[in-house]
């Protein structure tokens, strides 16, 4: 009789340790796809480690939410990010000479209410300026990347060009219905 009395307890303990496991099992599974459904937040910090998250907007390689390491400098998180996006254009070589970034960290002060921006602006083939290299990044800032380009002599052909073909269009076609 005691036999029984010990194996119907060990039998309950099997059941409601392995019930326990399932059901823990189940709410990481929950866990793990309810956060794969956030489409652009990408997870740079490791489970557990002290981590900020801040947004990525602009002409980056993978703009989006991360959640980065506490401590992590701007331009860690611009590799992060895959680097500046270069600019669509027809020519089939860029001159890199030419271009510039432009880089605002936004944060919003709620007991100042108060807008801050720190902005940087780099040449392409020039290094990073130093401030930005040491500068640590904080929760909930906005870090918006804009890659530009002086315009070349292309560029300006190609919006002075219509107004001239237009205009010589236009004289060409009063000649001839004058005649």
């Amino acid at each position: 009789m005691a036999f029984k009395g010990i194996l119907v307890s060990f039998l309950i303990t099997i059941l409601f340790g392995l019930g326990q496991d399932l059901i823990a099992q189940n709410q990481q599974l929950y866990t793990s796809q309810q956060f794969r459904l956030g489409e652009r937040i990408i997870r740079i910090s490791e489970p557990g480690q002290l981590a900020d998250s801040v947004n990525v907007w602009g002409d980056v390689g993978s703009s989006g939410r991360y959640l980065i390491p506490k401590g992590t400098k701007l331009s860690e998180l611009i590799s992060y990010s895959f680097g500046p996006r270069t600019l669509s254009d027809g020519q089939t070589e860029l001159d890199w000479s030419k271009m510039r970034i432009e880089i605002n960290v936004q944060q919003y002060d709620q007991q100042n209410k108060v807008q801050s921006i720190k902005k940087f602006r780099i040449r392409f083939e020039e290094p990073f300026p130093v401030e930005m290299s040491l500068f640590e990044l904080k929760n909930n800032q906005t870090i918006t990347v804009r890659v530009k380009r002086k315009p070349s002599f292309r560029d300006y052909i190609q919006v002075i060009a219509p107004v001239i073909s237009s205009i010589a269009t236009s004289i060409i076609i009063i000649d001839r219905v004058s005649r």
